[in-house]
């Protein structure tokens, strides 16, 4: 009968061991725009560098700081990101503290509306992929260049990431329900 017990016990244990190590692909990261330095221009910030080294997926969160008294943020078409053109923004942004939930893959374009900041490279590009896809491809120096297909990728393969979610979730019902009969 101890025996039983001890097993029980070591393969409840060794469920909830694999829903820790698989419940961390599941959480959605969030990113500083410009890291310590936040959205300005007062520090020189290369955002376009700064976007490049980071892997954005669907569910991430994107944080832009800023001192909303000298800087805005704007969301535009790939063309307007070009030239900074921020008459016709798609969203936004005024708080000072503006967190955006990237919800779909795709190319995201965000520049501060002031007039010369744009200019003065308070602008950046976002790739968003899906969850389980491939690793971001760092947009190439050529996208501010005015090529209209520098920022274009190759849409990513059909994600399984749902699935994989579904069954972590399904993993983690099971090995709590097994450790409370047990």
């Amino acid at each position: 009968m101890a025996l039983v017990a001890k097993r029980s016990e070591l393969v409840c244990f060794f469920l909830m061991m694999m829903i820790v190590a698989f419940s961390g692909a599941c959480i959605a990261a969030t990113y500083n725009v410009g890291d310590s330095a936040g959205w300005t221009i007062q520090i020189p910030v290369d955002y376009t560098k700064w976007s490049s080294t980071n892997n954005f997926h669907v569910g991430d969160k994107i944080v832009f700081t800023y001192n909303k008294q000298f800087h805005n943020v704007l969301q535009v078409t790939r063309q307007n990101f070009q030239s900074c053109n921020a008459t016709s923004p798609i969203a936004s942004y005024t708080s000072g503290s503006d967190s955006i939930t990237l919800k779909s893959p795709g190319n995201f374009y965000y520049l501060c509306g002031v007039p010369g900041h744009c200019q003065a490279g308070q602008k950046v590009p976002i790739k968003v992929v899906r969850a389980s896809a491939s690793p971001s491809l760092a947009p190439s120096e050529s996208a501010l260049s005015g090529s209209p297909s520098a920022f274009i990728a190759p849409s990513p393969s059909p994600s399984s990431a749902p699935i994989i979610q579904s069954s972590k979730f399904w993993l983690a019902v099971t090995a709590l329900a097994f450790c409370l009969i047990a």
